[in-house]
């Protein structure tokens, strides 16, 4: 099967810093994949080359079979959503007017179409926003503008959904909320990426994890295949124990503190 993105010897620089050496990957459609590191280590670099947003990079980003740089803007908005890690809006919009800005791609004029409204309307009720349609986003806490942006990305009705930690802010059950509608999302035939320090969630609900450090692919395949004591200790320098989740997939412990032996 042909992957969606293809990655080839991908390099990127900023002066004399290398932020991303030699990444060899691919990623297929209908996959929820976690991409998971310790802080600086290239996730965020990576996820601005597959949206289209990072042009100046060496070796090769081949999205369905194109390379990305080569892809017009409007092209990519039709097949490509991506929510960074932080939003800023200044202008007084409301909660559904931020949503609306999902549909951008598909206007074709000064008002909105009985398509937009419906996929505006979906889309606030699969992030569980539609009782704050009205709400001032600038009012909103961190966890509902997060939400927000989502439904604004669900909107769009993209092929691909790239999310640089989708769940910052949010309490427990939306964070749960979140990544079970995303494996929903994978499980219709959209290829969704996504940037988490969660571990667990990433183990719990997405079928592939890429570990990436200082750059490089430090592993990369199933939460089994991947997670080993031994690689979470190199890769994040703590100390952790992996015993078998609530579901059967592996669960990571932390040690509780310097010193703190790990306790079953």
């Amino acid at each position: 099967m042909t992957p969606l993105y293809s990655l080839r010897g991908l390099w990127v620089r900023f002066g004399p810093a290398e932020i991303l050496r030699g990444i060899d990957l691919d990623f297929q459609e209908g996959r929820l994949t976690a991409v998971v590191g310790p802080n600086g280590a290239g996730k965020s670099t990576l996820m601005s080359v597959l949206s289209g947003y990072r042009e100046n990079y060496q070796g090769s980003c081949l999205f369905r079979e194109r390379e990305i740089a080569r892809w017009k803007k409007p092209e990519l908005a039709r097949q490509m959503a991506f929510i960074p890690q932080m939003v800023r809006l200044e202008f007084p919009f409301t909660a559904e007017q931020v949503v609306f800005m999902g549909r951008t791609p598909y206007c074709h004029g000064l008002f909105e179409s009985p398509e937009d409204r419906e996929a505006v309307r979906r889309a606030m009720e699969m992030t569980d926003m539609l009782p704050f349609a009205e709400r001032p986003f600038q009012a909103l806490s961190g966890g509902e503008r997060q939400r927000v942006v989502l439904a604004s990305a669900l909107a769009q009705e993209p092929e691909v959904l790239l999310l640089d930690e989708p769940t910052t802010f949010l309490d427990v059950k939306h964070q749960i909320g979140a990544y079970s509608l995303l494996r929903q999302l994978a499980r219709k035939g959209i290829a969704v990426i996504a940037v988490t320090h969660d571990l667990n969630l990433a183990t719990s609900y997405c079928d592939r994890i890429v570990v990436i450090d200082k750059g490089q692919v430090a592993a990369e395949g199933t939460p089994d295949e991947v997670l080993n004591e031994s690689l979470l200790r190199d890769v994040f320098e703590v100390d952790v124990e992996i015993r078998p989740g609530p579901n059967g997939r592996p669960w990571v412990f932390y040690e509780q503190g310097p010193g703190a032996a790990l306790r079953g």
